[in-house]
């Protein structure tokens, strides 16, 4: 003969496991964390076992577990050591980390979609749960993938204030230990779709060749499947992605810049199994385009700022300066100074020199789409005094 229940705990918390179904001649209970005909006692009221000072015996009977941990969740059994009994009680500890525990409550008849999601700190036994037969069903998670069902009967007014901000006076359900857990059809409405808005991005790869593209939409159970097109066409089935990277809600495609133009437009599509809806976002990229202040001058020994500032460009793209179009890239250091702001680089030049500074600088912007420069004309003039 056995019995069973479920029961919830948080990280760092405690929790009391009772020993339900035990005869009154019985003299020892066992406690076990798993089958007990496959694991060795976990604790015991009358033999001594390696102490953890986290576990301990209420009533010679109950379980207490304090400071309790992720790996403390799963089956615990209490069976009575009696030769003409074999009475067991099999509780399921789930342990909650930061959330806790959430229960979704549907009618037990046509069960289709929950009536509301409803989460406070407290026990089960007195979560508010949209109750409108005698008999309902509530599926208690701790988080999204570990649910277990719990059979709710006897409706009673709840004192407390549901957390959705609705008026006391909601029916709450007080969970009955020996209803028939079983009886409670598994609903298909486990899942929940999205809540947040399905968006998408273009960046630059890190070796600034590559065009990223970012689909994200977060905040569902299972995970939203996510798909890139161009021109109707899935990018999965393009011989010029390079790689494609699924995280979670978060779907990334590189593609070779070799086949890409501008004002390309790439289309994310989602879908999720709970949403008939199928939202989509598109990304257009773009040609950097530039423009700078007019030509500079500078006198001898002064320092001058030529200004370049990015109008356009989709992923954004990298500002550089050079000396000439067949020069490298300046690099900051000594006289020459850049700093970036947003869209727009700004190279100083600090004490200018007639005979090395003087000409036209070439800004160049480049995105894996393509590469814009423009030139930045600046004049040293020497500064000549008044003859008397």
């Amino acid at each position: 003969a056995g019995t069973e229940e479920v029961v919830f705990g948080k990280v760092g918390g405690s929790i009391l496991l009772l020993c339900r179904n035990v005869s009154k001649e019985a003299t020892e209970v066992v406690w076990f964390q798993g089958d007990p005909h496959s694991f060795p006692p976990l604790f015991s009221s009358r033999v001594a076992f390696p102490p953890d000072v986290r576990f301990s015996l209420v009533d010679n009977s109950s379980l207490r577990i304090t400071e309790l941990r992720l790996q403390d969740e799963g089956n615990y059994t209490c069976k009575e050591v009696l030769n003409k009994t074999d009475h067991e009680h099999r509780v399921q500890l789930l342990v909650a980390s930061k959330s806790v525990p959430c229960l979704w409550a549907s009618p037990s008849m046509g069960l289709s979609q929950p009536q509301g999601q409803f989460c406070q700190d407290q026990s089960p036994e007195s979560l508010p749960v949209a109750v409108t037969q005698a008999r309902a069903c509530v599926w208690a998670c701790v988080r999204p993938s570990f649910c277990t069902k719990i059979l709710l009967l006897a409706s009673v007014r709840s004192e407390k204030q549901p957390p959705d901000g609705r008026e006391a006076g909601t029916r709450a359900a007080r969970r009955d230990p020996w209803g028939s857990v079983g009886s409670c059809p598994i609903p298909p409405a486990l899942s929940y779709p999205p809540q947040s808005t399905l968006k998408c991005w273009a960046e630059t790869s890190s070796s600034g060749l590559t065009l990223q593209l970012f689909c994200s939409w977060p905040g569902g159970y299972p995970h939203p499947t996510l798909h890139w097109r161009e021109e109707g066409h899935d990018l999965e089935n393009s011989s010029w992605v390079i790689s494609s990277t699924r995280s979670s809600d978060t779907h990334v495609e590189t593609l070779n810049s070799s086949h890409l133009a501008h004002r390309k437009v790439f289309k994310c599509v989602g879908s999720h199994v709970v949403e008939q809806e199928e939202p989509a976002c598109s990304v257009e990229i773009k040609l950097p385009s530039l423009e700078s202040d007019p030509p500079q001058t500078c006198l001898v020994g002064d320092n001058v700022t030529l200004t370049c500032r990015l109008t356009e460009g989709v992923p954004a793209a990298r500002l550089s300066w050079l000396r000439g179009i067949t020069q490298p890239e300046i690099q900051p250091g000594g006289r020459f100074l850049i700093a970036q702001e947003g869209n727009v680089s700004r190279l100083t030049i600090q004490n200018c020199s007639q005979g090395t500074d003087g000409g036209c600088y070439v800004c160049k912007a480049q995105n894996p789409v393509g590469l814009r420069e423009m030139f930045v004309c600046l004049t040293v003039k020497r500064e000549w005094g008044c003859l008397g």
